[in-house]
């Protein structure tokens, strides 16, 4: 079995963060727009603030965003352009043609 803070658990852990169709919907969004604050994240999926936050979590526990606090709210933004290949690869092996648009692919809400 893989040791604790081996990279197959890292790597466990960051593909379990892209196991729900909401947080790719969030890295897309991210990825698309650079920042955006957990408040409109939540507004823009339908969900609600303590939702948008629990999903926001297991993301940056991943590795796969960061977040800045400014006064009360918190930004987010994807941790690099890893980030932006890992769904590349994730899209052109789910729908098996890359060139699919994010729309095509996904439909969170």
């Amino acid at each position: 079995m893989p040791e604790k803070g081996s990279r197959y658990v890292q790597t466990a852990r960051m593909l379990r963060a892209l196991s729900h169709p909401l947080r790719i919907w969030i890295l897309e969004e991210l990825a698309g727009s650079g920042e955006k604050c957990v408040r409109e994240l939540a507004r823009l999926s339908g969900t609600d603030d303590s939702t948008m936050s629990r999903h926001l979590t297991q993301l940056r526990i991943a590795g796969l965003v960061t977040g800045e606090r400014r006064g009360l709210q918190v930004f987010c933004r994807i941790s690099g352009p890893h980030v932006v290949r890992l769904l590349e690869a994730a899209r052109a092996s789910a729908c098996r043609e890359p060139a699919l648009a994010r729309e095509d692919w996904i439909e969170v809400r």
